[in-house]
């Protein structure tokens, strides 16, 4: 394997279940699947069709140009879905075709995304740049996956990073599946992290395209079918057995009768190999060994039974059966999206006064090329400026501008024409850019959650939240150290949660460490809005002595028009399912209506006094009711 780890799935997978108690055990899930696996063998009406999974894919850089490095091409991306295709549909000829007569059509197969969690048309790669060079799989978890994971229920999460420090030399992993919440098995299963991840050398396949950056012999994109099929329940064929012999073997079973026991994981493509079952040969053409790219090419009828049964059972598996986000939307000739990216490199406080540039991300969503946009943009809610952005953006493509003001600042952009004409979609308009360790965004409600994970030295760890005037809000710690029987961890300090309740201003948090070697052994932590959407955030890390991440918080104006109006508009009920009752508005009244990330997605008159929102996403919202020189805006939630 030359010093590479082709998955770390079962290593995380043991995490997981120290992490969080609930979670099942492996035993656990094989007694809760075995029964559930016969069923899906002969349950024709669960097993027949072909079943579509929508997939987003996180391009995770550190502002690297289009194409380069781990901001890896759509056309990279791509590859790597037409060989999980290939492989998972035995397609033929294609490398993912065979003729063992044990060899599956799983009838399972992917496409990315075409639409977003907003609504709005999407390619299904969303490309983030994280300022971080390389990650740890526990910096991914903590850090990544919860700042950028799409809903797990509606889109297979899937991950392109540069991995880096301890996992360096890692392939790739996965977060496999948990039960059905039967009676009496604890169900587990972290939905902010729930998903597969490579590292951006292994996406994609040298097969389909030139100029990608893949290395041999993980350039054929197996590393993702290897993943994937871990989220869709299966296990090495070697059967990751703790208890191995003196000579390092296994020959523990993957409950797949139908794939020869091995004594260990494969390397290379040597064959045959005898395997643990006299008379019988190991499988190193399996998709679930360690074998090199090329090597690979066959899922089995017993594997094909146990992923059946878990998208048929398992908690956010059988959702994507239903899930629509890979079908087409209507498109429009003029669509732009206007998004704010994370500033990299700015001061570690957002009451810095030097400047600083905010960059937006335009993408062309329509089907004309895009040649220009009018963004109109206020500054500290200052009079309203105008950038003219010029370019040539085929569909789905996008560019990058920046516009400069000090560090304190915080903008509110907005497209407000495309190609010299209004653009056709108003709900992918409007993005806020505010200084700081991350961006923050509009939400409804000042109430933020924190959350603690002391790392296993918790009598090492202190923090601070402090305001703009430096005044101290928050603190805590130091913590209880965590529990270990020998060399093994048994425990980790308890989690800490508190509710922050915070006026709109500028923030800095700041996390110590007595020993300096930060919170490197399994610490984390993170701030989210009442959205849910992460703020700030980090995981495992060697920050030395002491770390500091600032952050703003803003609200959206309630009660407040240019005119200056208080109204007593009504809105209700709150949660909403199907439609808002709007109250005290004349016939006149219109409305628009803002996600918690500040994007418009849906704008109108108020008929009868009722909005109808039963096709929105759950989640929280702003509604702006206009009735002449009145506005207000309201929060509310969407179930």
């Amino acid at each position: 394997m030359n010093g590479v780890i082709r998955c770390a799935s079962t290593e995380y997978e043991a995490m997981l279940q120290k992490q969080y108690p609930d979670r099942m055990t492996d035993a656990q899930f094989e007694a809760w699947i075995a029964p559930l696996i016969e069923n899906s063998k002969t349950n024709k009406s669960q097993n027949g069709g072909v079943i579509t999974i929508p997939v987003v894919v996180h391009v995770i850089h550190s502002g690297q140009a289009y194409g380069v490095a781990q901001n890896i091409s759509d056309e990279q991306v791509q590859s790597q879905i037409t060989v999980m295709n290939n492989d998972f549909r035995k397609l033929t000829g294609t490398p993912g075709f065979n003729s063992n007569p044990v060899g599956a059509d799983i009838m399972i197969q992917f496409a990315l995304a075409k639409v977003d969690p907003n609504g709005n048309p999407t390619n299904g790669i969303d490309r983030v740049n994280m300022c971080q060079e390389s990650w740890t799989t526990a910096q991914v978890d903590a850090n990544v996956k919860p700042a950028t994971i799409w809903d797990p229920t509606q889109y297979m999460n899937m991950w392109s990073v540069k991995f880096g420090g301890a996992s360096a030399n890692i392939l790739g992993y996965a977060q496999f599946p948990s039960n059905s919440g039967v009676v009496g098995v604890p169900a587990g299963g972290a939905a902010n992290t729930d998903g597969v991840v490579a590292n951006y050398g292994t996406f994609g396949s040298s097969d389909y395209g030139t100029n990608f950056t893949l290395g041999a012999p993980y350039d054929k994109g197996r590393t993702m079918t290897h993943e994937v099929g871990h989220f869709l329940g299966l296990r090495h064929i070697w059967g990751d057995d703790d208890a191995t012999d003196p000579n390092g073997l296994v020959c523990a079973t993957d409950y797949c009768n139908d794939t020869p026991p091995a004594h260990k994981a494969n390397g290379s493509c040597v064959t045959p190999i005898a395997s643990c079952t006299s008379g019988l040969f190991e499988m190193v053409e399996n998709y679930m060994d360690y074998t090199n790219d090329t090597c690979m090419n066959i899922f089995t009828l017993d594997q094909k039974a146990r992923m059946t049964a878990v998208m048929n059972n398992s908690p956010r598996r059988t959702e994507l059966k239903t899930s629509v986000k890979d079908m087409p939307i209507p498109l429009f000739a003029n669509d732009a999206e206007l998004k704010a990216e994370k500033i990299c490199g700015g001061s570690s406080s957002c009451a810095g006064t030097a400047p600083a540039s905010f960059p937006f991300s335009i993408y062309n969503r329509g089907t004309s090329v895009l040649t220009s946009a009018v963004i109109t943009y206020t500054v500290n809610n200052g009079a309203l400026q105008t950038y003219n952005w010029t370019g040539n953006l085929a569909q789905n493509k996008y560019a990058i501008f920046s516009i400069t003001a000090t560090e304190n600042s915080t903008i509110s952009a907005q497209i407000t024409s495309v190609n010299g004409t209004s653009d056709a979609r108003a709900s992918n308009n409007t993005a806020f850019s505010a200084a700081g360790s991350y961006t923050t965004t509009p939400v409804g409600s000042t109430a933020l959650t924190f959350t603690l994970q002391p790392d296993f030295y918790g009598s090492e760890t202190t923090w601070t939240l402090k305001n703009s005037a430096g005044t101290t809000l928050y603190s805590g710690g130091p913590y209880a150290d965590g529990i270990a029987v020998g060399n093994q961890i048994q425990s980790l300090p308890a989690l800490v949660t508190q509710t922050w309740n915070l006026t709109p201003d500028c923030y800095t948090f700041t996390i110590n460490d007595t020993e300096g070697d930060g919170i490197i052994y399994y610490g984390y932590y993170n701030v989210k809005n009442s959205a849910g959407n992460t703020i700030i955030s980090e995981g495992a890390t060697n920050f030395g002595t002491t770390q500091s991440k600032a952050f703003k918080v803003l609200v959206l104006g309630t009660n407040e028009t240019n005119g200056g109006v208080k109204s007593n508009i009504q809105v209700y009920p709150n949660p909403a399912t199907d439609f808002l009752n709007i109250t005290k508005v004349s016939n006149k009244s219109t409305f628009e209506i803002h996600n918690a990330v500040g994007q418009l997605v849906k704008v109108g008159k108020i008929d009868n006094n009722q909005v109808k929102v039963s096709e929105l996403i759950k989640g929280t919202y702003i509604i702006t009711v206009k009735d002449g020189k009145i506005s207000e805006s309201i929060k509310f939630i969407k179930n």
